[in-house]
């Protein structure tokens, strides 16, 4: 008998042994609210993110904002909140290596995609006339040395923001044998080009578009 109670007694200190370890101490705090289901819980709030023009451009305006530009791309953000002026340096230098290589390559659907209708229109008289010549261009864009936005400007919705690139490219002119006519691989050739993106904003496409090209 001795030996049953004493059994029963281990089996209950056991099971209150495993009840404080997944309850824990009362600490005075329990009565703490049901955790809801998904079902019962209220819709998250979106907080609207609040911009400053004037800090925003002026987080790149030291190296990489030419002053300009300034006031166009403070009125660029107060038309499109999540515009981020960083955010479109980098894909402008994206865009730029991007649309070199598709010119370069001749691929007129990829411009496409890159360039409004004016600049793809002179990219493919250019394209053909290399064509015709049987010419290929072996070019690889080295480096860009700098991407610097030069100037902004805001119409109505429509955008427009123009970026002055500094870069090294390796250019070489191939004939039909392949054989190298003009340019050098080893040697690349310091290059200033002026861009002009545009875009209308608050539209669904986000992407900006190539919309004019010069030289610097």
């Amino acid at each position: 008998m001795l030996l049953y109670v004493i059994i029963l007694a281990m089996i209950a200190g056991f099971l209150a042994l495993r009840l404080y370890s997944v309850l824990g101490k009362r600490t005075g705090h329990e009565q703490q609210p049901l955790a809801r289901t998904a079902d019962d819980r209220p819709a998250p709030v979106a907080i609207p993110r609040q911009v400053d023009p004037t800090s925003e451009v002026r987080e790149v305006a030291d190296r990489n904002i030419e002053a300009p530009a300034e006031p166009g791309l403070r009125a660029i953000i107060a038309g499109e909140p999540g515009f981020d002026v960083g955010q479109f340096l980098g894909g402008a230098q994206a865009a730029y290596r991007m649309t070199l290589e598709a010119f370069w390559r001749g691929d007129e659907e990829a411009l496409a995609e890159l360039v409004e209708d004016d600049v793809r229109a002179s990219f493919a008289e250019a394209i053909a006339a290399r064509r015709e010549a049987g010419e290929t261009l072996d070019n690889r864009l080295v480096r860009i040395e700098r991407a610097v936005i030069a100037d902004a400007r805001l119409s109505g919705r429509d955008a427009r923001i123009t970026v002055r690139f500094d870069a090294d490219i390796a250019a070489v002119t191939r004939d039909a044998e392949g054989n190298v006519v003009a340019g050098s691989m080893t040697d690349a050739v310091e290059t200033h080009d002026v861009w002009t993106f545009a875009r209308t904003l608050r539209a669904s496409d986000p992407n900006w578009k190539l919309a004019d090209t010069d030289e610097a």
